[in-house]
C-alpha cells in the first residue's frame, strides 16, 4: 500500500495510490496520515479498503511529505563503506547517529532553498524507515516488526556548516527544506526486504549516485535495534539510513548545489523526487 498526503502546504489531505497510479482520497476514512495511523491495526484497516470505492483525485496536485507529526528524524552517517572511502573516513564500528530537525521536512517536489551564507550544499539519496510501534530495546531479529513502512528521503546537507563550523552534524542537516520526503509511505508488505533496493540521484541530468541498500554497513533491522537501545522510537519517527557514494563532496573537484540546479532521485519501489534549488531570500523561505 502506498499512502500519501496531497494538497497545499499545511492543508494536505490523506490519500493512497491505486495500482493504476491514480490518487484516491482517504479523508472519509482518516483525518490525516499521522503517527496514530501507523499502528498495525489502523494500517490493516486501510489495506482492507477497495481503492476503487474511494474518490479519485482529479488533476496533478502537489504531493506533500507522506507523514504529518513526525516526532524526530535520526540520521545515520557513513553507512555505506564505499561512501566512507570517498569521504576519507574509516568504516564505523557502530552506527553513527545524528539528529535532523523536523522543521526541515518538505514534500518530494518542493523547492529547496540554499541557506543564507551556505557554501557547500550537497545531496544524499537515502532510504527512510518510518516507525509504526513503540520500540525500546528491541532485538534485531524482530526489529522489522516495528516498522510501518519506507519512504525516499533526500538528506540535503550544508557541508561547511556540518564539518567546518565545529559542533555536531545537526547544523548542516536541518535548514528548512533539507529533508524532502516521499512521494509515498510504502508499507512493509510491498517491501519484503529493505536490503534489496536500488537507489540513485542525478543533478541537472547527470547521474552521480547509483547504489544498492545491500551495501549498507548496518542494515535496517540492525539500525532499529541499535537506536532503540539509546532512545525510544515512537510511531512516526523516521530513520534516514545513510547514502551511497557519489555525493558532491566526494567529487574531484567537489561539486556543490547552486540556485537553479535540478535534483532528481529515486529508490526502487518508493518513487521519485524532483527539486529545484533556490537562492535564499526572505520570500523564498516563507
Amino acid at each position: 500500500m502506498k499512502l500519501l498526503r496531497y494538497g497545499p502546504r499545511g492543508r494536505e489531505r490523506p490519500g493512497l495510490l491505486d495500482r493504476a497510479g491514480q490518487i484516491r482520497d482517504l479523508a472519509a476514512e482518516i483525518q490525516d496520515i499521522v503517527p496514530a495511523t501507523l499502528a498495525p491495526d489502523r494500517l490493516a484497516h486501510l489495506k482492507d479498503l477497495d481503492p476503487e470505492t474511494l474518490p479519485p483525485v482529479e488533476g496533478k496536485p502537489r504531493v506533500g511529505p507522506p507523514v504529518a507529526g513526525v516526532g524526530k528524524i535520526i540520521g545515520i552517517g557513513l553507512n555505506y563503506s564505499d561512501h566512507a572511502a570517498e569521504a576519507g573516513m574509516p568504516v564505523p564500528e557502530e552506527p553513527i547517529l545524528f539528529m535532523k530537525a523536523t522543521t526541515a521536512i518538505s514534500g518530494p517536489t518542493d523547492p529547496v532553498v540554499i541557506p543564507k551564507d551556505a557554501e557547500k550544499t550537497d545531496w544524499e539519496v537515502e532510504l527512510g524507515v518510518v516507525i509504526g510501534r513503540i520500540a525500546r530495546y528491541v532485538a534485531a531479529p524482530t526489529a522489522l516488526d516495528y516498522v510501518a513502512g519506507y519512504c525516499l528521503v533526500n538528506d540535503v546537507s550544508e557541508r561547511a556548516f556540518q564539518l567546518e563550523r565545529s559542533g555536531q552534524f545537526v547544523k548542516g542537516k536541518s535548514a528548512d527544506g533539507f529533508a524532502p520526503m516521499g512521494p509515498w509511505l510504502v508499507t512493509t508488505d510491498e517491501i519484503p526486504d529493505p536490503q534489496n533496493l536500488a537507489l540513485w540521484l542525478e543533478v541537472n541530468g547527470k547521474r552521480y549516485q547509483d547504489g544498492h541498500t545491500s551495501r549498507m554497513v548496518f542494515g535496517v533491522a540492525e539500525l532499529v535495534s541499535y537506536i532503540s537501545r539509546f532512545m525510544t522510537l515512537a510511531p512516526g519517527d523516521v530513520i534516514t539510513t545513510g547514502t551511497p557514494p557519489g555525493v558532491g563532496m566526494g567529487q574531484k573537484p567537489p561539486v556543490y548545489l547552486r540556485p537553479g540546479d535540478r535534483v532528481r532521485l529515486g529508490i526502487e519501489g518508493l518513487g521519485e523526487q524532483d527539486q529545484e534549488m533556490l537562492a535564499w531570500s526572505p520570500e523564498a523561505v516563507r
